[in-house]
């Protein structure tokens, strides 16, 4: 076995048959670890790197395990047949997939030199050498901007976007990868017409984007936090209506210059 197939990583999940992140059926490898702390996230079991005990349906699930690059492309592998017909392949997810930057690499490289597609979703928030690592071995780069202005990237997650917008600039200008820019929309945080604009300009700027997708709030992670012992801060918050969503496509069409969707 080639030495970098026995790269050890933590995830919490591999997903099977997955129609989203990145085209055709996917298999979606869940990493732990994550730098951002976002009110709405949906996967809390995934920020903390730590393996963790949650609570679901009233019994106890140990969340995190260790596994190298070769133990996960056997799961990988078993769906070959269904990525040759549909274009699919491997997605990394998480938590954030460049918190483990040798196991990302290194699970993406197994996968394209055994003739797999590879996608990666990611807010970008980690140093450019990482990145730039990992390009040669990644097909689709879904990469998230959740705002335009620090202060409030700050208030809603933790941490400033600074960073991110500097790495999504060097992405696109790479021309290495197929990018698409991912908007988790979130009522009271960058719901409105002007704030999606304002993306939807950025992308437009960046260049070398092939699609924008807007990705409406759901509360589906909400009984996770109960089950961490934790509270979830969104509180009764409501998923935006059709009608919000169709509005903020609408909105995005206007500037953006690339293919927009609600969803994917």
């Amino acid at each position: 076995m080639e030495d970098y197939k026995k790269t050890t990583g933590r995830i919490f999940d591999i997903q099977r048959y997955s129609i989203h992140d990145g085209n055709g059926i996917r298999t979606i490898v869940f990493l732990k670890g994550c730098v951002l702390r976002c009110r709405w996230c949906c996967n809390p079991e995934s920020q903390e790197y730590a393996v963790q005990t949650m609570m679901v349906q009233g019994e106890p699930k140990t969340i995190g395990r260790d596994v190298t690059v070769a133990e996960v492309m056997e799961t990988v592998e078993k769906d070959r047949p269904y990525y040759r017909r549909t274009g699919g392949g491997l997605t990394l997810s998480g938590g954030e997939s460049l918190c483990q930057p040798d196991f990302a690499t290194a699970l993406l490289r197994a996968a394209k030199e055994s003739g797999i597609s590879t996608a990666m979703e990611s807010m970008g928030c980690a140093k450019w050498e990482v990145i730039e690592g990992l390009l040669p071995y990644l097909d689709q780069y879904l990469l998230d901007i959740k705002h335009r202005n620090p202060d409030k990237h700050r208030e809603f997650t933790g941490r400033s976007n600074e960073l991110m917008l500097e790495n999504a600039k060097k992405i696109a200008d790479s021309h290495m990868t197929e990018l698409s820019i991912r908007v988790p929309v979130i009522p009271g945080f960058n719901d409105t017409p002007e704030e999606i604009r304002d993306i939807a300009a950025y992308t437009r700027d960046l260049g070398n984007v092939k699609r924008l997708h807007l990705l409406p709030y759901h509360r589906l992670g909400q009984d996770k936090y109960a089950g961490l012992g934790r509270e979830y801060l969104m509180g009764d918050v409501k998923p935006p209506s059709n009608e919000k969503m169709n509005e903020l496509l609408a909105a995005a069409k206007q500037v953006s210059g690339v293919e927009c969707q609600i969803g994917g």
